[in-house]
């Protein structure tokens, strides 16, 4: 696969772009922490599990599993609900692909719409989650499938800077903050 700058730091950017799970938790851990947070947690859960293998998450004793996802730093700020919904995660990706975490995307040549689909059925992941993924799939590894562009809205767009499929290098990391920061805003005066 591509070199990608999701985390900053080179060896979880490294995992990110070979591991399919590794990309999809990233994604699931990016919310209510800094994007680059979010993508570095598998790499750490990874040097504490020795690897990040999906089946043997899925299967961890819950509380073992919470353990590792602890240790100082946390993989996430809120380690009990992140890592209950990482072995979640792990377990439909068991359940349903056969521990395939790519064959979400891969499986029966789908089209975008499909993809779509197939990441909103899976735990922690809403519409938005999705749309992110998929546009982050189509636009930083080569996921060409029939309509994924249209399937990731307003992602999907190629000059936008609204998201983590965005992020390319450090000046796309600043627009797509300030994207954030001004969509922000704008919702809260928006309620007053």
């Amino acid at each position: 696969m591509s070199s990608v700058f999701l985390s900053g730091d080179a060896e979880a950017d490294a995992l990110l772009a070979d591991d399919p799970f590794a990309l999809l938790m990233g994604m699931l851990l990016d919310q209510q922490v800094p994007m680059e947070v979010a993508f570095a947690g598998p790499a750490k859960l990874a040097q504490r599990l020795g690897r990040l293998d999906v089946v043997k998450i899925a299967e961890m004793n819950p509380d073992e599993f919470l353990e590792k996802f602890s240790i100082k730093p946390a993989v996430h700020r809120f380690p009990k609900s992140m890592a209950t919904r990482v072995q979640k995660l792990a377990a439909e990706i068991v359940d349903e692909y056969d521990g395939d975490t790519a064959a979400i995307w891969t499986s029966g040549d789908p089209t975008g719409p499909e993809v779509l689909k197939r990441l909103k059925k899976l735990p922690g992941f809403g519409d938005q989650k999705a749309k992110i993924f998929l546009a982050l799939l189509g636009k930083q590894f080569d996921f060409k499938a029939d309509g994924w562009r249209e399937a990731a809205g307003d992602y999907g767009d190629e000059d936008s800077r609204r998201s983590i499929a965005d992020v390319v290098n450090e000046d796309t990391l600043l627009e797509v903050r300030a994207f954030k920061k001004q969509q922000k805003a704008a919702a809260k005066a928006a309620k007053k």
